[in-house]
């Protein structure tokens, strides 16, 4: 049985745990709350862009502009979304589980399958399962999600896919629902996959392109590709600081039940002690008489 002194000390080196687990907690619902307004306000801009480019994916030829070209399935590459730091809960694991899962059921699909991970802990997770298809690693990025690191992610895969290198991009990230609901969430990228015809749709008229056809379009589908990307990044952000909180919440609330048991443990072993002390104290009264 631990001594009255290690129960004490083990009682205060919890309450210390609980304080840092508060901390943290605190930190994550301030960062949350700015994070969930970036991501919800993205959302509408970025879903009517990507109907408008699928619409466009539809009226116009493959050969128009290349990330207009479905190339069937030969090598493709997922931008997998992760975080720098843990004590989140199974939010890195779940999307690094997903993008472990595509490999294994996809790998007789394609002739390749590479993997692009933006945060230490998806290649911490994944460098000892699919090691060989991590072909880029980006850390500390993430910090704060912002338009320029989407922008800069963006280009690498638009120069990538544009030079045949890939022919299918997907992007894995955490869609943020609530602070304690993420959805592991997969979208294809490239190539951009038409709109499906609306049987009701009347409106069966043709853009008309000013300046011209190629300038708009090579203008405006690699921007479709950035606020693509920039969403998932303001959604695993959000996923991010949601999935801590509640982590450290749970955390602390056990902290808290493991002290109540700790004290519990320590006045027994205390009320042992004394009775003990008086025991012997009594018996050697006796043994004097």
């Amino acid at each position: 049985m631990p001594s009255l002194k290690d129960i004490k000390k083990r009682i205060g080196s919890v309450k210390n745990t609980q304080q840092i687990t508060k901390a943290m907690k605190m930190v994550a619902a301030a960062k949350l709350r700015r994070a969930q307004e970036a991501a919800v306000s993205a959302r509408p801009y970025a879903e009517k862009l990507q109907a408008v480019m699928s619409n466009l994916a539809q009226r116009e030829e493959a050969d128009a502009h290349p990330l207009l070209s479905q190339r069937g399935t030969g090598r493709a590459l997922i931008v997998l979304m992760t975080a720098d730091r843990g004590l989140c809960g199974g939010f890195n694991a779940n999307v690094s589980k997903e993008a472990e899962r595509f490999i294994r059921v996809n790998e007789q699909g394609f002739d390749a399958i590479d993997l692009m991970i933006i945060g230490r802990k998806g290649r911490d997770f994944l460098k000892n399962r699919v090691g060989d298809n991590i072909t880029r690693v980006h850390e500390n990025i993430t910090t704060e999600a912002t338009y320029k690191t989407a922008q800069l992610i963006a280009q690498d895969v638009v120069a990538d896919y544009s030079e045949e290198k890939y022919d299918a991009v997907y992007v894995l990230y955490n869609a943020f629902q609530s602070a304690i609901v993420h959805n592991v969430t997969l979208e294809q990228v490239l190539p951009i996959e038409p709109k499906e015809a609306d049987a009701d749709a009347v409106d069966s008229v043709d853009y008309i392109y000013e300046p011209d056809k190629g300038g708009v379009l090579a203008e405006i589908l690699p921007k479709m590709v950035e606020v693509q990307f920039f969403r998932g990044l303001l959604e695993s952000k959000a996923s991010e600081h949601g999935a801590r909180m509640s982590s450290m919440d749970s955390a602390s609330r056990n902290a808290a039940e493991m002290i109540d048991k700790l004290t519990l443990q320590y006045n027994r072993a205390r009320q042992a002690a004394i009775t003990k002390e008086l025991m012997e104290i009594i018996s050697g009264a006796e043994s004097i008489k």
